[in-house]
């Protein structure tokens, strides 16, 4: 930690005007980013380093997002460019590609505390959506595959096959057998047109006005845009359903699906969005929150072995490869909790 924070004081804040000398402070709980809250006087803003995943280009996409939110009026984080005008800082591998954010006074949720929050939080994705339709944007730098089924399978498969001798091989193999016959159990999803989303709504990238109600009954707004780009609203809806409607940790097991968060959102997702739903739409929402919490068990299964990419907690997990499995199980114990209401799920969708 202090190695890093020598790195931001020294080499990132110097590139932005005012913020020589500038306190800095960890701020949230991401798995992906390295995220610091930075107060300059009066100003308080958000640094993120980003993780290799991502390339600078994805700050391009960023920016044309949120200049079209805040033209329409909705609150929204914005990229402060540098003293050279980029809208990021590049240090190299080892210390890593840095952004600077203007700071929303908001507060997140790890879980949906009332059903009016859950219908905000759906009424705040459709109007985002709604914002960006039709934005004449060249979408760079984003991740292929992200919800390409089949290639987290195979990477699964192959996690599995070259690392024989890791220390968790055996727990990871029985589950993944539970993992691919499931998969071969789900219903197909239909072909839709892609629209501009989010790409990762995890119920706490979603900023309230305050921690009680009714201020946190009102979203603000959307924060950790990395993935916003083109995508199917099969996999954004089911990945918010996945995050918003698992009333347990995602690596706690057994799960539990809340049909009445589910119900809440839908509505206020439906109500929002200023336009009718088609059949196919519906049918792709049943079964969208079902793929991609299987989707999620894989990718938490692989790096349980690859240890790789995600985050973790070292006040409660021995490693990395521990965490992963356990958020492996916990979207597996989700996953079975989801597919036993589809019948309620569907009657919710049909209103």
């Amino acid at each position: 930690m202090e190695a890093q924070a020598n790195i931001i004081q020294a080499r990132v804040l110097p590139n932005y005007p005012g913020l020589d000398g500038a306190q800095v402070a960890p701020l949230g709980s991401g798995l992906v980013n390295q995220t610091y809250l930075v107060s300059g006087g009066s100003e308080r803003f958000v640094l993120q380093r980003l993780n290799p995943v991502f390339s600078a280009a994805v700050n391009q996409n960023i920016d044309a997002v949120t200049r079209r939110l805040a033209k329409l009026g909705m609150v929204t984080p914005r990229l402060v460019p540098t003293v050279n005008g980029s809208l990021s800082v590049d240090l190299g591998v080892q210390a890593g590609l840095w952004r600077l954010l203007t700071h929303v006074d908001g507060v997140s949720f790890d879980l949906v505390a009332s059903l009016g929050q859950a219908r905000a939080a759906g009424g705040l994705v459709a109007r985002f959506h709604r914002a960006l339709d039709g934005l004449d944007h060249e979408f760079a730098g984003m991740r292929a595959g992200v919800h390409d089924t089949a290639q987290h399978m195979a990477r699964l498969r192959e996690a599995l096959g070259v690392h024989l001798e890791h220390r968790l091989h055996r727990e990871v193999s029985a589950l993944s057998a539970d993992l691919f016959s499931a998969a071969s159990d789900l219903p197909l999803l239909p072909t839709l047109p892609r629209r501009v989303c989010h790409g990762d709504l995890k119920f706490n990238n979603i900023l309230f006005s305050g921690c009680e109600s009714p201020a946190s009954e009102r979203a603000l707004c959307l924060i950790d845009l990395d993935t916003v780009g083109p995508m199917l609203l099969a996999h954004e809806l089911g990945d918010a359903w996945r995050s918003w409607c698992n009333r347990n940790p995602e690596d706690a097991s057994p799960a539990m699906f809340d049909l009445g968060v589910f119900r809440a959102s839908f509505e206020g997702f439906r109500d929002g969005l200023g336009r009718a739903l088609s059949v196919e739409e519906r049918r792709a929402f049943l079964h969208g929150v079902e793929w991609i919490s299987l989707e999620l068990a894989m990718r938490f299964a692989a790096d349980a072995l690859l240890e790789s990419y995600f985050g973790w907690a070292p006040e409660r997990y021995p490693g990395r490869g521990e965490h992963n499995l356990a958020r492996a199980r916990g979207q597996w114990a989700l996953h079975r909790a989801v597919c036993a209401t589809r019948r309620e799920r569907a009657q919710v969708l049909e209103a």
